[in-house]
Parts: C-alpha cells; structure tokens; sequence
C-alpha cells in the first residue's frame, strides 16, 4: 500500500486529465489507458481532479466514480492526490474520507473565494481541519488567478504551525519566485517547520523554481517525461543540462500555459500520445480551429527534430 504524502515529498506530480468521450459523458473505459500513460512517463505521483482534470465541470457522483477507478488502478503503485476543493464544509469532509478510503495519499484544496485578510483565511483553514478531522493531508493549492485569495508568507507560515497534516503547497501564485524563496528563508531560520512545495503554471517557471528550493512539479503539461528527465537532471546536480533539455519544451509549455486555451491543446497532444482515446474537453471550452492545429503541429515536429 502507497502510503500517505508527507512534507518529504519529492518529485514530478502530474495532474491528469479526465477522459471525457465525444457525447460529452464519462469515458471511464479509458480511465486506466491515461494511467497507465502516465505510469510510463516515469512520474512520482499523480493528482486526479484538479483544475485540469475539470473537476469543476463534473457532477459529484461522476467525480466519485472516476476516483475510485483511478485509485483501484494505480493507487497500489504510486501516491494519487484527489481534488476536494468545495464551498460546503460538510461536502468537503465526505469527499475527504471517501477518496482516503479508496485509498488516496492526500486531498488538495483551494480556499473559498471572498477571503481578503491573512486573519480570515486562518479561520477558514481552522475550521476546514476542524471539519475533516485528523490524519488526513492536505496539500493547499495557491492559484489566485483562480481562488482570487492571495496567500502572504505570514500567512502560510501560520498556518503551518498550527496544522500538522498541511504537508504541501502547490505554489503556483504568479510571480511567485519571491513568496518561494521567503518561505524558504523562514523554514531555515527556524520560524516554520519545513513544507513540501510543488510547482504548477504548467512548469512555465520550473528550473528557476528549482534553485529557489521547490522538491518538484505538479502540473498538467503533455509532456511529463520531460519534466521528469529534467528534475531527475537537476537532484543529480546536473542543472545546466536541466535547463538545456527543458529550453528545447519551453515554447510548448509556454503555449499550453495560455489560460482557457491550454486544456484543449494539452488533451488533442495527449491524444496523438496515446494517453487519451478522444481530445473531448466539456464545455464551456475553447474549440481548436485548423489554425490551432497547425500550430501544434508545428510544435510537436520541432520537438522531435530537437530530440533526433
């Protein structure tokens, strides 16, 4: 059994797609082909319904139903961090327990949006612990350009004191570098206990991240093996090579990185890789013109001449 995710944790975390069919419905037969896709890119973890995975889009029942394939699939092989973010506290708690049960190694969460004061996001992750309980970790999801909360160092280093089982940040604030070196600087210093720290943005900032002191990414670029290879790179102390094989992507991260843009042009590139069955995003969505696809074309054939 994969245990639970702790402050140590290190790696690539990718955030997976969620397989829709053509109709718009769940396609659940082809849950384990985009797993299994993923298993192959060599990642250390795998985080289900998240911003990527549409989780917003989705009906509760729906969600279940994905999680608990997803997690009878690989949750014996590698860490699955499940989604949980929800403005009622006691949804957010039954979700919690069902996916721990299934066998998830954490929940990842937004705060509510509306939350203007360090004081008030306190209160408000007071009572989300207080609701779930102990024993359950927790990673928290700093994406302001979406939670429109904005997390000050002050208020994450609180927090981490006061609540044991918050064992990651998913920093992905923009920009962010500065917020990512403070944190660090005050768990040296011996303000704050230290804090697993994954990166998002698609990785659009990943080896400068890096050198700051992140333990790795978690983001939904089509390209996992790539970030993989280049934190691999990176923990071996070869950092100029990192950041050499991650130039050769940095157009293609920085394409898909494109908000209400990305998510259709991650999945029709997951989709000619094998990873989904069909490219279907729900909608709302943006829909890739032939323009669009020319585009990616011309990306992924650069890609390739790149790596001959």
């Amino acid at each position: 059994m994969v245990s639970k995710l702790s402050e140590n944790t290190k790696g690539v975390f990718v955030i997976s797609a969620t397989p829709f069919c053509p109709d718009g419905s769940l396609d659940l037969d082809g849950t384990e082909q985009l797993l299994d896709f993923y298993v192959g890119c060599g990642v250390h973890g795998i985080t289900i319904l998240g911003v990527m995975g549409e989780a917003n889009k989705m009906t509760d029942s729906e969600s279940a139903e994905f999680a608990g394939r997803a997690l009878r699939h690989v949750g014996q092989k590698l860490p699955v961090i499940v989604g949980v973010t929800h403005s009622a506290l006691t949804a957010l708690k039954e979700l919690s327990h069902s996916v721990m049960d299934m066998g998830a190694s954490a929940v990842m969460l937004q705060p509510i949006s509306g939350l203007k004061s360090d004081d008030a996001l306190f209160r408000y992750f007071e009572k989300v612990f207080e609701t779930i309980g102990p024993g359950i970790p927790v990673v928290y999801q700093d994406f302001p350009q979406a939670s429109a909360v904005h997390l000050s160092p002050a208020a994450w280093s609180r927090m981490v004191n006061a609540f044991p089982d918050l064992v990651m940040l998913k920093h992905e604030a923009c920009p962010g570098l500065a917020k990512l070196s403070k944190i660090r600087d005050m768990e040296r210093q011996g303000l704050q206990r230290r804090v697993s720290i994954l990166i998002g943005n698609n990785g659009l900032y990943f080896p400068q991240e890096l050198h700051r002191g992140a333990d790795g990414a978690m983001t939904g670029f089509a390209f996992p093996d790539v970030l993989v290879n280049v934190y691999a790179l990176f923990s071996d102390g070869r950092a100029v090579e990192a950041e050499d094989l991650f130039d050769q992507y940095l157009p293609l991260v920085r394409h898909e990185q494109q908000i209400g843009f990305g998510l259709p042009v991650r999945k029709e590139i997951l989709r000619r890789r094998g990873a989904l069955r069909h490219a279907t995003a729900r909608e709302p969505v943006y829909g890739l013109t032939e323009i669009d696809i020319a585009e990616i074309d011309r990306f992924l054939e650069r890609a390739e001449r790149k790596n001959r």
